[in-house]
């Protein structure tokens, strides 16, 4: 049984719960995002975002590889930033496995340059809600002076001498 090994590697890009893992083989320059070309990834506005790796190093180091980019989770910006960020850690990988050390070093320090996240994923995350507020650290408004606090009944005592004996009338409101 014969087999063919492809060259190809695989890395991953990660944006708040967005992942995006990309498929870097040997190629003629394709890149395409869920199957559709990364020329016509959506929003439109943040597209220059996904392409910035390719702008950086140029088409040419683009041409030998085909990028296939699977995306899941998270909204639409962190998508695109999972992308971009799969995209430049697969050309990365690829070159360190299959070309040679020193471009693989060049690419890095020309995406590092730029833009560390381009490499390295943003670990920061979402702080869960606590009680005794609205949210992570925003807590409820505090009253000092009771003033939201419910209405009390007010108790009024009204003393009334009648002869040798005091009595007291109490009267709400």
């Amino acid at each position: 049984m014969a087999s063919t090994a492809t060259e190809s590697v695989q890395c991953f890009g990660r944006k708040k719960t967005a992942v995006a893992v990309a498929h870097c083989k040997r190629g003629r320059g394709l890149i395409k995002v869920n199957g559709v070309p990364i020329e016509l990834v959506t929003p439109e506005i943040l597209r220059l975002k996904a392409f910035e790796p390719i702008l950086l190093l140029g088409r040419q180091r683009f041409m030998g590889v085909d990028i296939r980019i699977r995306v899941k989770g998270g909204g639409k910006t962190s998508q695109i930033y999972a992308i971009r960020q799969s995209i430049a850690k697969a050309l990365v990988a690829y070159n360190q496995k299959y070309v040679d050390e020193q471009s693989k070093q060049e690419i890095k320090d020309i995406l590092v340059r730029y833009d560390r996240t381009l490499l390295v994923a943003d670990p920061r995350r979402c702080e869960p809600k606590k009680f005794g507020g609205r949210g992570a650290r925003a807590r409820f408004q505090k009253s000092y002076r009771g003033g939201d606090a419910p209405k009390s009944v007010l108790w009024l005592a009204v003393s009334v001498n009648s002869g040798a004996k005091n009595s007291y009338i109490v009267l709400a409101t």
